[in-house]
């Protein structure tokens, strides 16, 4: 590709108004194009190989497919193609989803025009953008503290699922189709890799850490 010819961009966003928006808004400036519009994640992956875009300018909240796992499946089918996120929301996880899915940028719908068009030149280039802030959520992420990982295995989850359920050995053993003394193994490797001397402990434990969502 030499200099002059302008650089390629697709929209992905659910919502026409803001497509519209963004399309008079390429259209302002000579070095960009607009070559696409995709009003979903699973559009967004048809259209990209078909039109080869240079950057996506990528809606994170979208029903269907969102936004992030639309991003990771573009990087793994288009991998020359640059993702920056365009949305409204600001929130940690979002903004850290994004990035590990390959997003290059992270910027705020209320984003001036010249930075939008700045950003979109930057990553082109290979270069990030963030607003400050989700610069300012990824360094909060990088202080907080890491949750602890207590290696259960996938059996040892579907116990414990069934140890907040209120289920005794006997019932987690028909429940899961194995012996007694089975059950009773796995128990006591659960106690053990918690750190914890009782079911109820145990119980509290994997509520209060959200253990059973890290599956």
């Amino acid at each position: 590709m030499t200099d002059q010819q302008p650089i390629r961009v697709m929209l992905v966003d659910d919502h026409a108004v803001v497509r519209s928006g963004l399309g008079a808004f390429l259209m302002a400036f000579d070095d960009l194009e607009l070559v696409a519009e995709a009003n979903s994640g699973e559009q967004a992956l048809l259209l990209c190989q078909e039109n080869n875009p240079d950057v996506v300018l990528m809606d994170l909240v979208m029903p269907g497919m969102d936004g992030a796992a639309t991003t990771r499946a573009l990087r793994e089918r288009c991998p020359e193609v640059q993702v920056i996120a365009l949305t409204s929301f600001k929130e940690q996880e979002l903004v850290q989803e994004a990035m590990q899915a390959g997003a290059i940028g992270y910027l705020l719908k209320n984003v001036s025009v010249d930075e939008l068009a700045n950003a979109i030149r930057a990553a082109h280039q290979g270069r990030p953008t963030l607003a400050p802030e989700a610069a300012q959520a990824l360094i909060h992420a990088t202080r907080e503290p890491k949750k602890p990982h207590y290696d259960l295995t996938e059996r040892e989850m579907e116990v414990l699922e069934l140890m907040i359920e209120g289920l005794n050995n006997p019932e987690i053993a028909e429940r899961l189709f194995v012996s007694k003394s089975t059950v009773k193994f796995h128990v006591s490797s659960i106690l053990s890799k918690l750190g914890v001397s009782s079911r109820t402990e145990a119980v509290a434990m994997a509520l209060q850490q959200d253990l059973l969502k890290k599956k």
